[in-house]
């Protein structure tokens, strides 16, 4: 029996998983990737013999990319090595006072009654509110396909009650009276693009995900997971095209039958699934189609997520006393993160996050030496539309000096090497939408089924992956992402959905 082909445009880490699940479920999957490595936002730069992440570098859900790796038959110990992380986040403010966000009870008591002896058992309470939407927006509707109004009627009642039309800001202000625990308890939504005063109270869920399984780090980092995943694919018979950018999705008599590469090349599939952003998957790849222009005209007109300014650099010596993951606030938090998200300009102050992985994993620096990223939250183009190629050497120079002055002291004295990644190369080098670094912004009116759906509504065979489809970013996002859509694609080819895939509720006749 013949097998049904599959083209998957862009290599994230949704778009490998998909593939994976695609490709172990009885399809013949092409991956087409834009750049010379896979990855997508988890590429990887080498400078000088240090070793950097670009992107990902939190895995809080071990067990999801697990289930990814059963369902090919094979185990994820076999292609990569999780490290554990303790503490998770450092947390530290102007004042002084510190935060070791650490998976231990007795620990974060005990830290929260230093700076707040009233918010010890409100801390608990929110916990247990935490552990809630866990169940229900994680483990229950994270992977399964929102295809139709229904769906969301169905689950409202349950939203209302977790208080889901609240932000996660002021979910936690209801339990906790310190202002610094208010912003350790309320950041986690930034790391998937949402603004923690706007955001629903639904991601208040990210808290109880880490206490669940904790975080980890990949040794030899995200690159290594990226890796790994590639090599899995392709033992189970898949393949991947580097450097080879996609021009357009075909559609014919309102189907997808495959795309055309930039360089000309068309190659015909039985179904197309896009892990490129979604606006540039429907106004650029579609746009010779009546539905690409409507729908990435309707997209556009969406509310989008935060870019980021990220500083890659590597330094002499190694630095022990510093955490894996560091979160360095700034004097403000509200007004910060509406100018983050708002814009008009850049703001004078920043709230900054630090990954030295070689605290964990010593691998990804020369002997001796230590590897970094440094990134601050700013606005997307199209809210600020700053010239990044005249601001960024500036603002470069003004976080390398905080961070100096804050937690590596004679960083100048020790950088080897240095390179920056703006807004605009989001835009241009990952087709990131006004540069955006997460898609849309995670609003409760721009979650489940109002986000993009795992599959088109009109073109038949036409699929979406990655962050700008439900659930969203983040690793445990995206690779859930995959989930979803790979259940949608096998049963629509009449195909058995594998085991860890969800079923879906409504698959195409």
């Amino acid at each position: 029996m013949t097998r049904k082909t599959a083209l998957v445009i862009g290599s994230g880490l949704g778009g490998l998983a998909l593939a994976i699940r695609l490709q172990t479920g009885g399809f013949d999957v092409t991956i087409l990737e834009k750049r010379d490595k896979p990855g997508g936002r988890a590429y990887v730069y080498e400078d000088a013999g240090f070793i950097f992440d670009a992107g990902p570098t939190v895995i809080t859900d071990p067990s999801c990319l697990e289930d990814l790796f059963t369902a090919a038959g094979r185990r994820l110990s076999d292609y990569v090595e999780l490290l554990p992380v303790s503490p998770f986040y450092r947390l530290s403010w102007e004042d002084g006072s510190t935060f070791d966000y650490v998976n231990d009870q007795d620990s974060l008591d005990q830290q929260i009654k230093a700076l707040s002896p009233a918010d010890v058992q409100g801390y608990r309470r929110f916990l247990t509110y935490s552990q809630r939407v866990f169940r229900t927006g994680y483990l229950e509707l994270g992977h399964v396909p929102f295809l139709n109004f229904r769906d969301m009627v169905r689950v409202a009642p349950q939203l209302v009650r977790l208080e889901s039309y609240r932000s996660v800001y002021a979910l936690v202000s209801r339990f906790i009276e310190d202002p610094r625990l208010r912003q350790a308890f309320s950041f986690h939504s930034l790391l998937v693009g949402g603004n923690p005063f706007s955001t629903s109270a639904i991601y208040a869920l990210i808290h109880a995900l880490e206490r669940q399984w904790g975080i980890f780090f990949p040794r030899g980092g995200t690159g290594s997971m990226v890796s790994g995943m590639v090599r899995l694919f392709e033992d189970i018979g898949g393949r991947i095209r580097l450097s080879s950018p996609v021009a357009r999705i075909e559609i014919e008599g309102g189907r997808a039958t495959g795309v055309t590469t930039r360089d000309g090349e068309r190659m015909t599939a039985d179904v197309v699934a896009s892990n490129a952003d979604v606006v540039h998957t429907y106004a650029t790849l579609m746009g010779s189609h009546e539905r690409g222009r409507r729908e990435g005209a309707r997209l556009a007109g969406k509310r989008f997520s935060n870019s980021l300014f990220v500083i890659y650099f590597g330094l002499l010596g190694e630095r022990p006393d510093l955490a894996h993951h560091t979160v360095l606030f700034g004097p403000r938090y509200r007004e910060l993160i509406r100018e983050v998200f708002a814009g008009p300009g850049l703001a004078e102050d920043f709230s900054l996050y630090l990954h030295a992985p070689c605290v964990t994993d010593p691998s990804l620096a020369p002997q001796g030496c230590s590897a970094f990223y440094v990134l601050s939250p700013v606005p997307h183009l199209g809210a600020a539309p700053i010239d990044w190629a005249v601001e960024g050497p500036k603002y470069r120079d003004r976080i390398l000096d905080a961070v100096e002055a804050r937690c590596i002291p004679n960083l100048r004295r020790d950088l080897v090497t240095c390179r920056i990644f703006t807004p605009e190369d989001f835009k241009t080098e990952l087709n990131a939408h006004l540069g955006t670094a997460f898609a849309m912004e995670p609003t409760l009116t721009q979650s489940a089924w109002f986000r993009p759906h795992n599959r088109d509504d009109q073109i038949s065979g036409l699929y979406l992956v990655g962050a700008g489809t439900h659930p969203g970013a983040g690793i445990p996002g995206v690779v859930g992402s995959a989930r979803a859509t790979a259940a949608l694609m096998l049963a629509d080819a009449g195909l058995p959905v594998v085991p860890g895939a969800s079923a879906p509720r409504d698959a195409a006749a």
